[in-house]
Formats: structure tokens, C-alpha cells, sequence
């Protein structure tokens, strides 16, 4: 009798509980949307200058999510060193950009198209062949060990590639000249000298990120690849019963994951002119919350996060009524990460699994 009562009375307990999960989350969204609008009223300039930043930050930072969440959805590993992939796509755009093409401030179009077709090929294929060589000696050796050890490895992979790059290029910035892209004025919100300007090197961000995500899309989607991909990551052991290669399937996916960041790389480089060994250490970070938030395996979700990750930031730094300010930036981002993984850790887009919580 006593094991029965016990038993009857747990479910009662959980249920009181989990209404309070979704009650908060709405609380806290209110409380943003609240934020936002007073924001809007007293100061629309900043408000859509925010906004215009954040949407070339969060391409960014979109660019780089694919990649974590196309290793995971087809592997279920967090590739850590990915964000130090990208960081040597932007090394080799800053090679390429001082030393073999000589670019200055405000180079001409004809210099400069060239130079960043160039950048974009070989900083792709680069760092492609690096992600799928760190696949073959790193990661797949490991593939039948507990999750906890290729983990670690994705690690330590990464510190080896920074201190590489520290070999490479040494402890400081590596500059680009100032103004690499043009940064003249594509349009204008409001009346200046109180308006928000969207620039022409903004528009370049965008320029390289969406052709690139099209691409990805219609590769995931279309073609026999695609297909592959999609299988494997379903369920291996079927798709090698159906005649898919799944070594080589999942060397493909780390190249194109690769790619990615080396694209992002490039327009990294390019954007903020400046890259340092330790640069995708925090922007990787920054990237996998996004791939978390949006929903990790998700591909349409680490967009949605790269997206959402770049507006908090840039709004968060942006505003001047009740905003915290850019020394809390990181801690807000992060914050972002537990509460998700607490609350909802298959994202916003992501499906409820059993191993998702």
C-alpha cells in the first residue's frame, strides 16, 4: 500500500511544476518586447541602426551555426573547433589581401571584385579540406567511443589550430587596411543627422551569406548528396544497407561545414578588417548559442539564431535607455545559452527528443 501511495502522488507534484517554465518565458518576453518599444519611441535612430548592424552580425554569426549544426545533425558531436576554422579562413583573406593582391583603403572595383572572388575560393576550399582532414585523423577514429571523448578532442583540436595561427601570425591583430570594402551609404532611415545608414560594406555581408545559404539549401534538398546527408543522418546503419557510403558522406559534410566557414571567414576579415589567433575561440561560442537557440541539427533554426544573437547583441550595445552595455555582452549571450538549455534545450526550431530533454 505504501509503494502505491508514493507512486500516485509523483505525478501530481510534476504537474503543479511545469506550468511555470512557459510562465516565466513569457514574463521575460514581455519584459524584451516592453524594452524594445520604449527604445523605438524615445530614440528610433539607434533603434534601426541596431537593427541594421545586427542583421550583418547575426549573417555572421549564422554562416558559422550551419557548420556546428550540420556536423551534429549527421554525427551528434559538437565540433568546438570549428570557430577556429573560420578563424583561419579570415587569416588567409588577410594574407591574400595584404600580401598578394595589395589592397588598399577604398580600392576600385575592379581590384577588389577579383581579389574577393580569389579570397572567397581559396579560403573555402582551404579550410574545407582542413575540416575534413581533422574528421579523418581526429574525429573518426573515435566515432564508436563515448560521447565524452571526441568531445575532448574537438578541444583539443582547436587549441592546436590557435597556436598554429599564433605560430603563424603571432600574438597581435593581423590588420587589413581600413576601409577594404566601400563604406559609402546604400540608403538612409529617418533624417540626418538623427537617422539610421545602412553602408555599402553591410550590403557586402550580405551579398556573399545569401547566395551561400542558398546554395547549402538547395545541396541539403535537391541533389543525391543532399539526399545522402539527410539519410545518414536519419539513421546510419539503414543507410549503409541502402548502399550510401557513410564514411564518405560524413567527410563531405565536414567539408562543406568547412566551406562555410571559411566564407565566413572571409567576410569577417573583410567587415571588421582586423582578425586575431583567438578570434573564433569566442565567435565560435558565439555561433554554437546560436546554433543552440535556433535548434542545434536545424538548419533553418541556426539561422533564425545567428539572426536573434546578433540583434541582442547589437541592441544591448546600441540603446541608451536602460541598456546594459557592451561589457555585458557576452554574459547576455551566454546567459541566452543556460536559460535555453534549461528550458528548452531542443531550440526554437529544433524537435522534442528523448536525448534533447
Amino acid at each position: 500500500m505504501t509503494t502505491q501511495t508514493t507512486t500516485a502522488e509523483a505525478p501530481r507534484v510534476r504537474r503543479v511544476q511545469l506550468p511555470i517554465v512557459p510562465g516565466i518565458g513569457l514574463l521575460l518576453v514581455a519584459l524584451l518586447i516592453l524594452w524594445l518599444a520604449v527604445n523605438l519611441g524615445k530614440t528610433p535612430s539607434q533603434f534601426f541602426q541596431a537593427f541594421l548592424i545586427g542583421i550583418t552580425n547575426g549573417s555572421v554569426y549564422g554562416l558559422v551555426a550551419l557548420g556546428y549544426t550540420l556536423v551534429y545533425g549527421i554525427l551528434e558531436l559538437i565540433n568546438f573547433a570549428h570557430g577556429d576554422v573560420f578563424m583561419i579562413g579570415g587569416m588567409i583573406t588577410a594574407t591574400f589581401a595584404v600580401s598578394v593582391f595589395n589592397l588598399g583603403s577604398n580600392p576600385s572595383l575592379g581590384n577588389l571584385v577579383p581579389a574577393v572572388i580569389v579570397m572567397l575560393v581559396v579560403a573555402m576550399a582551404g579550410c574545407a579540406l582542413l575540416n575534413a582532414g581533422i574528421e579523418r585523423v581526429a574525429y573518426r577514429p573515435l566515432r564508436s567511443a563515448p560521447r565524452l571523448v571526441p568531445l575532448i578532442t574537438a578541444i583539443g583540436v582547436a587549441f592546436i589550430i590557435e597556436d598554429v595561427a599564433f605560430i603563424w601570425k603571432g600574438p597581435r591583430p593581423v590588420q587589413l587596411p581600413a576601409e577594404t570594402l566601400p563604406s559609402g551609404a546604400v540608403f538612409t532611415i529617418g533624417t540626418c543627422p538623427n537617422c539610421a545608414t545602412y553602408h555599402w560594406n553591410q550590403l557586402f555581408v550580405l551579398m556573399v551569406t545569401v547566395p551561400v545559404l542558398l546554395g547549402l539549401v538547395w545541396l541539403v534538398r535537391y541533389t543525391r548528396r543532399g539526399k545522402a546527408m539527410r539519410a545518414t543522418a536519419q539513421d546510419k546503419d539503414a543507410a549503409a544497407m541502402m548502399g550510401i557510403d557513410v564514411n564518405r558522406t560524413i567527410s563531405f559534410t565536414f567539408l562543406i561545414a568547412g566551406a562555410l566557414a571559411g566564407a565566413a571567414g572571409v567576410i569577417f576579415a573583410l567587415y571588421e578588417t582586423s582578425i586575431q589567433y583567438n578570434t573564433g575561440f569566442t565567435l565560435g561560442l558565439i555561433a554554437f548559442t546560436a546554433a543552440v537557440l535556433g535548434g542545434i541539427g536545424n538548419l533553418p533554426g541556426a539561422v533564425l539564431g545567428g539572426l536573434l544573437i546578433g540583434f541582442i547583441q547589437d541592441y544591448n550595445e546600441g540603446f541608451s535607455w536602460h541598456a546594459p552595455g557592451s561589457s555585458w555582452t557576452n554574459s547576455i549571450v551566454f546567459g541566452i545559452l543556460i536559460l535555453i538549455l534549461v528550458f528548452r534545450p531542443q531550440g526554437l526550431l529544433g524537435e522534442h527528443t528523448p536525448e534533447g530533454g
